[in-house]
């Protein structure tokens, strides 16, 4: 989902929450954004909760509530990209089967279906539901299982390059979305 329906950048977060100091900023891109518990959220080791308890160790006090709203509400408001709801629809029209694969925490689960476009959806993974993540391929083969897909007619669109290598590896079709939805239409026609 992120970067490619909603917008996913901590650092325009940071900005809505009204932190400005650079030190802060680093500190919280490198101790929670960039974290090891970040990663073991998505993965359903821990809970997006267990990320504050985990994280707020290594963060001065004043920096706690902050913190905690970043990590439990990042997406509030969300900020879907535009022309995807679109893209969606319109691939959906076409005929094609559409499917969410994302990385994310049990949180997900308060704001993805808010996703615009996600009604277009025939079916969603989470990957902390299933405790597996990108780019490995166990998430894509178990994708293709439970939906009955195969591999090589499946288009993987990600805006990160080792999830679309992970896909690729498996034998799908990979595409990085860098947030050009023309170019992304002048792929997929």
């Amino acid at each position: 989902m992120g970067n490619v329906l909603i917008n996913y950048r901590p650092e325009h977060f940071m900005d809505r929450a009204g932190l400005t100091d650079a030190q802060d900023r680093e500190t919280l891109l490198k101790e929670v954004f960039h974290s090891e518990e970040w990663i073991m959220a998505d993965a359903g080791k821990i809970t997006a909760a267990d990320i504050f308890t985990l994280c707020s160790k290594r963060l001065p006090d004043r920096l706690h509530a902050v913190t905690r709203e970043l990590i439990l509400h990042w997406f509030e408001p969300l900020e879907p990209i535009p022309g995807m709801a679109e893209f969606i629809k319109q691939n959906k029209e076409l005929g094609r089967g559409i499917y969410l694969l994302s990385n994310a925490p049990d949180t997900a689960h308060l704001y993805v279906d808010k996703v615009p476009g996600i009604e277009y959806f025939d079916g969603i993974t989470i990957s902390s539901d299933i405790r597996m993540e990108k780019p490995y391929a166990d998430i894509f083969n178990y994708v293709c299982d439970k939906y009955g897909l195969v591999h090589e007619e499946c288009l993987f669109i990600d805006d990160v390059q080792k999830n679309v290598d992970g896909a690729e590896a498996v034998g799908m079709h990979g595409y990085l979305f860098t947030g050009d939805i023309e170019d992304l239409w002048t792929y997929v026609n």
